[in-house]
């Protein structure tokens, strides 16, 4: 269950800025436990710090968050490569945040181009804790910056006919060497039921730590869909497009036997290759830390549930 705070409760007095930027000490503990590569930490250590502030929300968890460096070096962005180290090692001297436009297009009555600076500014932003689960059974509690998806729905005006929301991320072989795998018919694509995108927990991201979003974590805007495994969650978006039939993901796609459309966390269906029923925390003592059972929607079903009311969520997963 999300366990809500007073919303007057700053993220900095539950864990301390020193804790997030206590470098030497997350580092070595980090690389004791086998989660960083040398040249991940370089990269990321090097990347301006840009703040961009956000409220507490009263829709964060109490959890302690990971460790800045933990998230930022133990990433999934196939973009530039399918190890964890390989973005942090990659993307924060390939790609390009700036200049960024967003095409907002499809089954709406306002389709328009947006730059990223009018995104930043069209709501106010938040600072919401929260847990992500990925389908690799692990998850990390992470302090993300942005405001809910809907604030850029409801201005587009979305037509009777639009029934799903299509992300697409951004595939330029130029900065993004991991193009060249075959792993996934690029670009990646992913997509979300209209009222899962326009649900309150479902934010368009710009930062996480009260800073710009790193190149490695999706800059310079993504999704966070806290009760999905955090593949839904699309990264450096370029295109958001609502349409009337369900759009087909990209792992879906590459192997549907794996990978469903809707993917919310559901502990009693296994991934064909691996169990989803417990999970190990980032930062947490690494690959030796203590596993924990994982929770339905992630947790977020006193939020969520509602939304698959009848829904057999074991066949569709």
């Amino acid at each position: 269950m999300l366990i809500r705070r007073r919303s007057d409760i700053a993220p900095s007095e539950i864990t301390p800025v020193a804790v997030w930027r206590e470098r030497r000490s997350v580092v070595q503990a980090a690389l004791a436990a086998g989660l960083l590569g040398a040249t991940g930490v370089a990269a990321a250590q090097k990347q301006p710090a840009a703040r961009l502030a956000g409220r507490p929300s009263a829709l964060s968890t109490m959890e302690r968050p990971a460790a800045y460096e933990v998230v930022t070096n133990y990433c999934n962005f196939y973009e530039f490569g399918t190890e964890k180290e390989d973005p942090a090692q990659h993307a924060p001297k390939l790609l390009r945040p700036r200049p960024w436009q967003v095409a907002v297009d499809g089954e709406v009555r306002r389709p328009r181009n947006f730059d990223i600076d009018e995104l930043l500014k069209l709501a106010p932003m938040e600072e919401r804790i929260y847990r992500l689960r990925c389908v690799e059974a692990w998850s990390v509690v992470v302090p993300w910056v942005g405001y809910p998806l809907a604030e850029l729905i409801r201005r587009v005006e979305p037509t009777g006919n639009a029934k799903y929301v299509e992300f697409t991320t951004l595939a330029d072989p130029k900065q993004m060497p991991g193009l060249q795998s075959r792993v996934i018919d690029w670009p990646y694509v992913e997509g979300l039921r209209l009222d899962e995108a326009m649900h309150p927990l479902t934010l368009l991201t710009f930062g996480l730590y009260g800073e710009v979003l790193p190149n490695q974590n999706g800059a310079p805007l993504r999704i966070v869909v806290p009760w999905k495994y955090g593949f839904k969650s699309a990264k450096s978006l370029v295109r958001i497009r609502f349409v009337e039939r369900q759009p087909v993901n990209s792992w879906q796609k590459s192997a549907p036997s794996e990978y469903g459309f809707y993917s919310n966390v559901n502990p009693s269906v296994d991934h064909p290759r691996w169990s989803q029923a417990s999970e190990r925390r980032l930062g947490e003592g690494g690959l030796f830390s203590r596993r924990r059972p994982t929770l339905m929607f992630n947790g977020y079903g006193e939020q969520v549930a509602a939304l698959y009311a009848g829904m057999d969520l074991k066949r569709l997963f």
